[in-house]
């Protein structure tokens, strides 16, 4: 188990600019939706994105601390564009 404070700092380290939302999906602390803002995302595919928040947080799940991740990301124009 992982608190979310801890996913957020581990993606911060490796994205510095990073907005990130952090949900524990079933109140154990292994299930988690994460939602990740980012410009180091622009000009990357979606899969890009996805293995640079990997990359982040993948001490964690390599323990089985987070045994399932759902993620969003986002750049900011794109965040904007979703969320008027």
């Amino acid at each position: 188990m992982v608190r979310p404070e801890e996913v957020e700092t581990m993606i911060q380290t490796q994205l510095p600019d990073a907005q990130v939302q952090v949900q524990d999906l079933t109140g154990g602390g292994d299930h988690l939706q994460v939602t990740v803002i980012s410009t180091a995302f622009e000009g990357k595919s979606l899969v890009q994105q996805h293995q640079l928040v990997y990359g982040a947080v993948n001490s964690a799940m390599a323990s089985e601390a987070i045994h399932a991740l759902a993620l969003k990301t986002y750049t900011p124009n794109t965040w904007a564009a979703a969320n008027p």
